[in-house]
C-alpha cells in the first residue's frame, strides 16, 4: 500500500477525494490536515460517520513527510505552493488542486498574484489525463486543471485543426453551486441562486486565459477565446457548450470517436449532454454538430470529480504506476 495525505479536507474536493480513498485499492488514506486542524475528519462531514475515522492535523511540512509518500493539497492558490516547494524538495510526490501550477509564469501572475516558487513551475505536469498521460507518469508534480477548463478542453481540442483560427472561440458554461466552494457568499445565497441562474464574470474570468494558454501549448494554435461562465442552482455538475467556424467539413462526431478511441473516461453521445449522466462519476461526455460552418460542442463533468478530485486521483495513479481507473467513480447519481 502507498501512504497517501490530504491537506485541505475540510473543503467539497477534500471530502470527494476522502470518499475515493477509503475504498482505494492502493493507497492508504493515512494523513488528513488543515490550516487548523484539532478535530476529525467525521466531525467536518458528518456524512463519514461510521465510515472512516481519523484524526485532522493542523498541516505541517514534516508531518506530511512523516506520513506520506504522495499529498494531495485541496488548497487556495497561493496556499498551496508555500507547501508544495519544501514537500518537493523532500521526495513527497505532490498532486494540487489550486491554480499555483498549472499556468505559465507570466499567465499566472498576471491573473492571480506573484509566483513563490519559480523554480517548480516548469516541472509541474498539467492533469489533462487524456493530453498529458505519459508525461503524468514521470513527474513528482501535478497541477490540477480548473474545471471549467477541463470540460471545454476536452470538447474542442480535437476539433482545433478544423477550426478557423481567426474567427473567435466562443464558451458558454455553466456550473452547480458546490464550484463556488463551501464559504457562502452573496451570490451563492439560497434566496439569490434558487430558482434564478446568471453570469460572472463574463469575458472576464480566470479560467479564459487557462483555456486559450492550453489549446495554444497543446495544438500550437493561438485564439481568441471569449470565455461567460453560469452560476446554476443545482448542487453539481458543469455543462460547457463551444461554439466555433470550421474551415472544412467534417463530421463531428466521427471526429470526436477518432480522437478518443483509446480514452475510457470520455463518452461520444449522439444526442446532446445532460448534466445526470456524469454526476458522481469521471467520465466526460461530449456531443457535438454542425450547420455549414457552425460548429457546436457541448461537454459535461461533475464539477468536483472530473473537474478537480477524480481527475487528481487518476493523476496520483499514473504518477505512482497504478491503473487508471483504480479507485474512480463511475455509476452516476441517477435519478
Amino acid at each position: 500500500m502507498i501512504n497517501v495525505g490530504i491537506v485541505g479536507a475540510s473543503g467539497y474536493t477534500g471530502l470527494e477525494l476522502v470518499k475515493m480513498l477509503v475504498t482505494h485499492p492502493e493507497f492508504h488514506l493515512k494523513y488528513l490536515a488543515t490550516t487548523t486542524g484539532d478535530t476529525v475528519i467525521e466531525a467536518l462531514h458528518p456524512s463519514l460517520v461510521d465510515v472512516i475515522t481519523l484524526p485532522v492535523d493542523k498541516a505541517s511540512i514534516d508531518s506530511v513527510v512523516e506520513h506520506c509518500e504522495l499529498v494531495f493539497l485541496a488548497l487556495p492558490h497561493k496556499a498551496s505552493m508555500g507547501f508544495a516547494k519544501d514537500l518537493i524538495a523532500k521526495e513527497v510526490k505532490v498532486v494540487d488542486l489550486s491554480a499555483d501550477y498549472r499556468l505559465e509564469l507570466e499567465t499566472y501572475e498576471r491573473i492571480y498574484c506573484e509566483h513563490e516558487d519559480k523554480n517548480n513551475l516548469d516541472k509541474a505536469v498539467y492533469a489533462l489525463i487524456e493530453y498529458y498521460r505519459e508525461e503524468l507518469k514521470k513527474t513528482k508534480l501535478v497541477a490540477g486543471p480548473g474545471c471549467y477548463p477541463t470540460a471545454t478542453l476536452l470538447g474542442i481540442l480535437p476539433f482545433i485543426p478544423y477550426i478557423d483560427p481567426k474567427a473567435p472561440l466562443f464558451v458558454d458554461a455553466k456550473s452547480g453551486l458546490s464550484g463556488a466552494g463551501k464559504k457562502l457568499s452573496q451570490t451563492s445565497h439560497f434566496v439569490n441562486i434558487n430558482e434564478n441562474m446568471f453570469a460572472y464574470a463574463p469575458l472576464r474570468h480566470r479560467h479564459g486565459a487557462e483555456i486559450a494558454e492550453k489549446i495554444e501549448k497543446i495544438q500550437g494554435v493561438k485564439l481568441n477565446v471569449n470565455f461567460v461562465p453560469h452560476l446554476i442552482p443545482v448542487t453539481r455538475g458543469e455543462l460547457v457548450s463551444v461554439y466555433a467556424t470550421i474551415q472544412e467539413d467534417i463530421d463531428p462526431i466521427e471526429v470526436l470517436k477518432d480522437h478518443y478511441k483509446n480514452d475510457p473516461f470520455i463518452r461520444i453521445r449522439e444526442n446532446p449532454v445532460d448534466l445526470k449522466s456524469v454526476a458522481g462519476t469521471h467520465f466526460c461526455d461530449i456531443f457535438a454538430t454542425k450547420n455549414e460552418n457552425a460548429l457546436f460542442v457541448s461537454a459535461s463533468i461533475d464539477n468536483l470529480l472530473r473537474g478537480a478530485s477524480s481527475q487528481a486521483l487518476v493523476a496520483a495513479n499514473l504518477m505512482c504506476g497504478l491503473s487508471e481507473g483504480a479507485g474512480i467513480p463511475t455509476i452516476a447519481y441517477v435519478p
